[in-house]
């Protein structure tokens, strides 16, 4: 992939990322933690979210080799879960704010690409717009998979008790590669890539563009 294209990708997967983190902070600081802002977490600036293997790293490596898919995580937002005021309520809440924030930001790009020409200067701009609405909506779908560290393990809550789910997040990286298996390897891989692209040209057809993002 050309070296401007990987960069204008990576900008989105930093900028999604550090939405995401975000998000989750913002919404545990409304029900009453403030350990993100706190600790300079409750920022957009990408760089206090970055971890240099799963943003930057692995992402550029999956990008340059034009994978198909393309994983990204940045550093968790610091959650103090006893801290919330209802703890197993707010947990909840918490964790979903992720993944809304990145159905919003996917959202946000397909407008973009609807504004932007289809051809001319414009043309490689709208191309990252598209490729962010298809990440964001890759990474929403992804994270609520109900297995650590991934949002969708507090999800959990209603069948664990919550100090069972923080135990299993201290085997999140053998999870992680669970959870990536799971989406990579068919057939599951199959049902992951179908539930993306309904979820795309939702987002896309939105604002009267087809499920690749070109107008009708």
């Amino acid at each position: 992939m050309h070296l401007g294209a990987t960069l204008s990708i990576l900008v989105v997967v930093l900028v999604s990322l550090a939405v995401h983190e975000w998000a989750h902070g913002f919404v545990a600081l409304l029900h009453g933690d403030t350990t993100a802002r706190d600790l300079g977490r409750l920022t957009l600036n990408p760089a206090a979210h970055v971890d240099p293997f799963g943003s930057l790293a692995l992402p550029l490596a999956l990008i340059a080799s034009a994978s198909p898919l393309v994983f990204a995580w940045g550093r968790p937002a610091p959650i103090e879960h006893a801290r919330l005021r209802h703890p197993r309520r707010d947990t909840l809440w918490v964790a979903l704010a992720g993944p809304t924030s990145n159905l919003f930001l996917a959202i946000g790009f397909a407008a973009g690409a609807r504004v932007m020409p289809q051809s001319g200067a414009w043309a490689s701009l709208r191309a990252t717009l598209v490729a962010g609405v298809v990440w964001n909506c890759a990474i929403a779908f992804f994270n609520l998979i109900p297995i650590p560290p991934l949002d969708g393990a507090w999800l959990l809550k209603h069948v664990l008790r919550l100090r069972h789910i923080l135990a299993l997040h201290h085997f999140r990286l053998l999870a992680l590669a669970l959870a990536i298996a799971i989406v990579a390897l068919p057939p599951s891989r199959w049902l992951f890539e179908a539930s993306i692209h309904r979820l795309v040209g939702s987002c896309f057809a939105l604002f009267g563009l087809s499920a690749t993002g070109t107008l009708h």
